[in-house]
């Protein structure tokens, strides 16, 4: 019978990097903006300092992500390797580690032992990466698809507040961008748990408290700077 159960779990890790991204964008280049046009700038220059926030941002965020995500590959791809010349080596002592984890995890030893015989006859390799290491298809390190991803969602959540900048007149940007930012945060930490299975108004009271603290922060300085200056 066919698996009709849909968990959310594998989802989490790239649940996680969209929502970061995005929330980054958001929180970064309204606190940026804002930062700006209290610092007394005209308008044309607090646009032109959130678009450049948008470029470098997304361009951080996908450097950022490609190295991590690199590094996570290399050490798979190492423990591969590394499990590929131990089967190579040793097929009996393998399939007596692997019994022993289905053991370990409450099988009986004759189950176990037939469990990984049957396992290792479709793919050794496969049954001890998932049951060995941990790593599964959905857990595969992918540093291009992560790193576009993360550029892209960053740069989808920082067109918020610089789209809400360029359409605003220069004296209603402070109150502006701050709503419109909060909000699109508030949406995206609720979707962000409701599609994990969790309750919607825990990470939206989150994700907007931590982004009012940022922007008013900015602004501020912002002003200091510009009266100083």
């Amino acid at each position: 019978m066919p698996h009709s159960e849909h968990h959310r779990s594998h989802h989490i890790g790239w649940l996680r990097a969209q929502v970061l991204g995005a929330n980054d964008g958001i929180v970064s280049t309204a606190s940026l903006v804002l930062g700006v046009a209290g610092s007394g700038a005209v308008k044309s220059a607090t646009v032109i300092a959130g678009l450049a926030g948008l470029v470098a941002g997304a361009l951080s965020m996908a450097a950022g992500e490609y190295v991590s995500v690199s590094t996570q590959a290399d050490t798979q791809d190492a423990d591969l390797a590394r499990e590929r010349r131990e089967l190579a080596a040793g097929l009996a002592q393998e399939h007596a580690e692997l019994a022993g984890i289905y053991v370990a995890r409450g099988l009986d030893p004759e189950l176990a032992a037939r469990v990984a015989t049957q396992l290792m006859a479709r793919d050794a390799l496969a049954a001890h990466a998932r049951d060995e290491i941990g790593i599964t298809s959905f857990q595969r390190a992918r540093p291009v698809q992560a790193a576009l991803a993360s550029a892209a969602a960053f740069a989808f959540g920082a067109l918020l507040p610089l789209f809400s900048a360029v359409l605003t007149p220069a004296p209603l940007l402070a109150v502006a961008v701050p709503t419109t930012s909060l909000t699109a945060l508030a949406l995206l930490g609720g979707l962000a748990e409701w599609t994990g299975g969790a309750s919607p108004a825990v990470d939206a009271r989150r994700v907007v408290l931590w982004g009012t603290f940022a922007m008013a922060a900015t602004h501020v300085a912002g002003r200091l700077v510009g009266t100083i200056l």
